[in-house]
């Protein structure tokens, strides 16, 4: 298996946010944030109740404009560090841009605590300025945070101790994490290169790899264990204190989805596991002539598979090819990242193993980071990160505090991307066995979204629900995940101890509580968009674009409205997985 030469792949060119880490202008910015963030202070504090629409209306677009400048330096920082957090100097810089971020927002953390302290009558009147009512879905979703807000100094408090706090021990997490190295035949590899081995062809590879990592994990599990530990007490203290019925009632507030639409579709997802992952495996178990699969075989490449290397300029026209033959609009959009540098895909030491499209600020642009090995599945990062991208510069119009999607919203161009690219692979090949591949590929990728993903909810529901009662021990946590993971996974599954402790490597379950979730959502909301795109819906193309452009002002029953769906149908969810089955039922028929 021939790799691609690491010229072949872009690095990013982040001068768009700022030259460097001593660019000056970057020390203007935060200074001039810090000036404005005072005189915003003195000019507002205390004086919301009883100002007028104007006068509300400037304030909101002063915030605002606050907020970007602040981001801007933020996400620059973040871009930094997630290209290199084994540097110490741009671990320090992250860590002084994130002080002196927070130092500078707590000034303004009364604006929208006050904000929420006028009345229901008052802000009906405000709204009538239409310079006001431009920013009713933030203002929206704002107040649904009064039940749980806590006193200005309160929340000043908690907001400057962040840095101290949470974001302390999220940065010893990444910077474990990235300093770990794994022996494998007498190498030391990153995180990202040990993953990658476990979908090598060869079972002897992937088992040393796997036990490789599960060795590297299990000697910091101590430590990781106490990262999961503080950070579940963290949030179970924050969520007592705020009021939140619910470990993922927070999450779902943030999401502008209800509980019970969450609970619906995990009790859907969940009731499907033997219908859709254990059938499926089960029948790759059998396409491998295996008895029973082990962990490492979960995303081995299946016996016909080819293991073609496609080299990046041909996974770049692949994906602007499938998104052209949908909307030419989503294909400019997305060409302008190979074009202009937006794009970090090539695979090196202390960067960031996975991948994302991180929005920056609206009036940049986003910034895609990935590691480009390939392989079919990076293809497939490649346009599940495009359809960020593309949703992202779609909503900036929009501005700093409206363009915002919800997480369970951000995954839907994502995850469309993606089938539009399999589509557009799978009627490119002419093969019945490499298509039966490429269907079983899908499969596992949609098995990894939907019902892996759900699994890892669980896990954390688990964790979440029984921390109140003391420290988890890491044989506790090993004890939930392999339970959740064979519930999920299935019988056709023999699972090795040494998996006991790959719990500890999730960076979603440090980084963002219950984010999980939202994937499944996703992708049972795409698989039944897609279905009516295949089925001819009238102006679909167009009313998907508006879906985008809308970024955070409506929420999930008014975007699937116009396409006649409601995520808060139960059947809805089922709609969505009926769509994973019927691969299943194909692939079956084909082996």
């Amino acid at each position: 298996m021939t790799s691609i030469a690491a010229h072949e792949v872009p690095e990013w060119d982040l001068t768009d946010l700022y030259a460097g880490m001593d660019d000056p202008e970057l020390r203007s910015d935060l200074e001039r944030a810090a000036a404005d963030a005072a005189a915003f202070a003195d000019a507002y504090d205390g004086r919301l109740r009883g100002i007028d629409g104007p006068g509300l209306a400037e304030a909101i677009t002063d915030y605002e404009a606050l907020g970007e400048t602040l981001s801007r330096a933020m996400s620059f920082a973040q871009l930094m560090f997630a290209a290199d957090s084994s540097d110490p100097a741009t671990a320090r810089f992250y860590q002084s841009v994130k002080e002196r971020v927070t130092a500078v927002s707590s000034q303004t953390i009364f604006f929208e605590l006050q904000l929420n302290d006028i009345d229901d009558a008052a802000m009906a009147a405000l709204m009538e300025t239409p310079e006001v009512n431009r920013y009713k879905s933030w203002i929206r979703t704002v107040r649904e945070l009064r039940p749980h807000q806590l006193s200005d100094e309160l929340e000043r408090l908690w907001h400057e101790k962040s840095v101290t706090g949470r974001g302390a021990w999220n940065r010893l997490f990444d910077e474990t994490m990235s300093a770990m190295r794994f022996e494998v035949d007498k190498q030391r590899l990153t995180s990202g290169e040990v993953l990658n081995m476990m979908s090598d062809p060869d079972g002897a590879r992937r088992e040393t790899a796997a036990r490789a990592f599960a060795d590297g994990l299990d000697r910091n599990i101590r430590l990781l264990a106490l990262i999961t530990n503080i950070l579940a007490k963290d949030k179970e203290i924050e969520d007592r204190w705020r009021k939140f019925p619910r470990p993922v009632s927070r999450r779902n507030l943030s999401n502008q989805v209800e509980d019970e639409v969450v609970d619906s579709l995990v009790r859907s997802v969940s009731g499907r596991y033997d219908d859709i992952a254990h059938r499926y495996y089960l029948l790759k178990a059998r396409w491998m002539g295996l008895e029973k699969l082990q962990y490492w075989d979960r995303n081995a490449p299946l016996p016909e598979a080819l293991n073609r290397v496609t080299p990046w300029n041909e996974a770049r026209e692949t994906v602007l090819g499938a998104y052209g033959a949908f909307s030419p609009e989503m294909a400019e959009r997305a060409e302008v990242f190979f074009d202009r540098s937006w794009i970090d895909a090539r695979p090196r030491e202390g960067k960031d193993s996975g991948a994302f499209s991180h929005p920056t600020v609206p009036s940049v642009h986003p910034y895609i980071l990935m590691n480009y090995r390939g392989k079919t599945r990076d293809i497939m990062t490649l346009a599940h990160e495009l359809g960020h991208g593309v949703h992202q510069t779609l909503a900036a119009p929009r501005g700093q505090l409206l363009a915002a999607t919800p997480l369970t919203l951000a995954e839907t161009a994502s995850v469309f991307g993606e089938m539009l690219t399999f589509r557009a692979l799978l009627d490119q090949e002419d093969d019945a066995a490499a298509k039966r591949v490429m269907l079983a590929s899908k499969i596992e990728d949609m098995i990894n979204t939907v019902i892996r993903q759900t699994a890892f909810y669980e896990f954390e529901q688990q964790v979440h629900d029984e921390r109140p009662e003391g420290e988890l021990s890491p044989e506790r946590l090993g004890e939930i995940w392999m339970s959740v993971q064979g519930r999920s996974l299935g019988p056709a599954f023999e699972f090795d101890p040494s998996y006991a402790c790959y719990w500890a490597y999730i960076p979603h379950f440090v980084h963002s509580p219950f984010y999980v979730y939202a994937y499944a959502f996703g992708d049972c909301l795409v698989n039944s968009l897609y279905e009516l795109f295949k089925d001819g819906h009238p102006d679909f193309q167009a009313k998907y674009l508006e879906m985008l452009k809308a970024g955070g002002t409506l929420r999930h029953k008014e975007l699937l409205a116009p396409f006649g769906l409601d995520a808060g149908d139960p059947g809805f969810w089922n709609r969505g997985l009926n769509v994973v089955s019927g691969f299943v039922d194909e692939l079956e028929s084909t082996i």
